[in-house]
């Protein structure tokens, strides 16, 4: 069996999927080219891949009965993956998921904190030996607690960051989801995206990357959020319409944002970068050892698991 994993994973990955077969580390940490995506599909039988690995259905019109028959693909987001395509061709698909949820919620209650109470712009101010020191005025922000919640999407991480949100700081929680949710907490279940934004004080977007959910929050949903609302993104870049979400920041319409991703990641428009009620991490969501390595071991599971002709623990 040839594994080929497209990007460098912990020791602890790798170790543990040498022990199944032959296998193949990419070093690069850029995409796979279009001429590795086609490597991948005749030189391998199961790859690993991950974001930004564009799997497309031109991909797979290329090889009509590929070697590789399973793409292992570490992460809870596969979009990147156009999945009809791949099981029309015989290749099974698989993610991680469960093992991204708290670390990515975390984040997102970081983020939540940093756009609210300023502390990006504030850390900036520090660095450039601009402070005038502490009077009672500077900075103002928004105190997030007794606030209100909306979340967009109330799936794992969804209802991860409402928990903390909820019991951590006394946070009303209301969502928009395609179904009605049973959840631990309290919530009120909004009858649209934009009456949900319009209601709250904090917006977190947490539904999945795809076609479906492209440009889900756009000017309409900025138009709807109150003056001093912020927007959270830690889902999928493009669920955002970044041109919007700009337009919206230059004029001051909402209170501000916090993103972990980005349209067209790792380009990050100039317009944005220059603003200074915008929070920008570089996709940290996931970015702790033991859960990369976490979600290395999910990976592997599946790989074993379809090399012994079992179900996948996490088919998709």
């Amino acid at each position: 069996m040839k594994l080929w994993i497209t990007r460098p994973l912990p020791d602890k990955v790798i170790d543990a999927a040498r022990v199944l077969g032959d296998v193949e580390v990419r070093q690069e940490t850029l995409p796979l080219t279009a001429n590795e995506l086609r490597r991948a599909l005749t030189e391998f039988d199961v790859v690993l891949p991950t974001l930004g690995d564009l799997f497309s259905a031109e991909v797979f019109d290329d090889f009509p009965n590929p070697r590789c028959k399973l793409l292992a693909n570490f992460g809870v987001g596969y979009n990147h993956i156009d999945v009809a395509a791949a099981k029309a061709r015989g290749v099974d698909v698989s993610n991680t998921p469960g093992a991204v949820t708290d670390a990515t919620a975390d984040i997102g209650m970081m983020l939540i904190l940093m756009s609210a109470r300023r502390a990006a712009e504030g850390e900036r101010l520090v660095r450039t030996g601009a402070w005038p020191g502490w009077h009672p005025t500077q900075m103002l922000g928004l105190h997030v607690t007794d606030k209100r919640l909306g979340i967009v999407g109330m799936g794992r991480i969804g209802q991860a960051i409402a928990r903390r949100c909820h019991f951590g700081f006394g946070m009303d929680v209301s969502y928009f989801s395609r179904s009605e949710k049973t959840l631990d907490f309290p919530a009120t279940r909004m009858a649209s995206l934009t009456a949900l934004a319009g209601a709250v004080d904090v917006l977190v977007v947490a539904v999945p990357g795809g076609t479906d959910t492209r440009h889900l929050i756009g000017a309409e949903v900025f138009e709807a959020m109150q003056d001093h609302a912020h927007l959270v993104n830690i889902a999928r870049g493009d669920v955002v319409d970044e041109a919007a979400l700009i337009t919206a920041l230059e004029a001051r319409s909402i209170g501000g944002a916090g993103l972990d991703v980005y349209e067209h990641e790792p380009a990050v428009p100039e317009a944005l970068r220059a603003l200074d009620n915008v929070t920008l991490l570089p996709h940290l969501g996931t970015a702790a050892l033991e859960v990369r390595e976490a979600m290395g071991m999910m990976a592997v599971e599946n790989v074993a698991a379809f090399l012994d002709g079992k179900p996948l623990p996490n088919a998709v």
